[in-house]
């Protein structure tokens, strides 16, 4: 779940389920707030709850062998890397395993189609392309790592990906082959230049 308390959090979601489709099961709670995480989880790990309805506190390092079952309440609150680990907590043990993206998004919007295509793939590599396409690369020349302050503004790290990479191999060869005609092509680059290629 992507909150703890109201609608479609963690502990109305437990007593929905504990009243209603899954009565009868062992059902247990698991958030942020505990004190106690470690222990429920490892009750979960033994066997001892059927069911854990928890926040993303199940994100990273958790590998309960036998849970073969995951639900991703309200998916679109969540990152492409973030989907992709959650739904890498089920099936550890090689059976087989399910992922349901639950989501709110209407059909027709981009947080659905962006959940649609996670669960298209399981490609860490394509998961990480669609992530830039939907973040941005963030500033790839300064500190800044929000996509939406982007500093390139006349390239595309996946759509001209091979000019790239095409324009440091060059570059890295000329400064190999002759180190005086590369210094010397810098440094005639005047300032309004340099601003140019900076913000470019």
């Amino acid at each position: 779940c992507p909150r703890i308390e109201g609608e479609g959090g963690v502990l109305e979601l437990a007593e929905e389920l504990q009243n209603g489709a899954l009565a009868g099961l062992r059902i247990m709670v698991l958030h942020g707030r505990m004190d106690d995480k470690d222990d429920r989880m490892a009750a979960f790990a033994r066997g001892e709850v059927d069911v854990l309805v928890s926040t993303t506190v199940i994100e990273v390092g958790v590998d309960v062998a036998n849970a073969t079952i995951i639900l991703i309440r309200e998916s679109e609150n969540f990152g492409v890397s973030q989907l992709h680990q959650l739904r890498g907590r089920v099936g550890r043990g090689g059976n087989a395993s399910l992922c349901l993206f639950h989501t709110l998004s209407a059909p027709d919007s981009a947080s659905f189609e962006r959940i649609n295509k996670i669960a298209a793939t399981s490609s860490g590599f394509e998961l990480t392309e669609l992530d830039m396409d939907y973040r941005r690369e963030g500033d790839v020349l300064g500190t800044r790592q929000s996509g939406r302050q982007r500093t390139l503004q006349l390239l595309d790290l996946n759509e001209d990906l091979l000019i790239i990479e095409r324009a440091y191999e060059d570059a890295y060869q000329l400064v190999e082959d002759n180190p005086e005609l590369a210094f010397k092509l810098t440094a005639e680059i005047r300032e309004k230049e340099q601003e140019y290629l900076d913000k470019a």
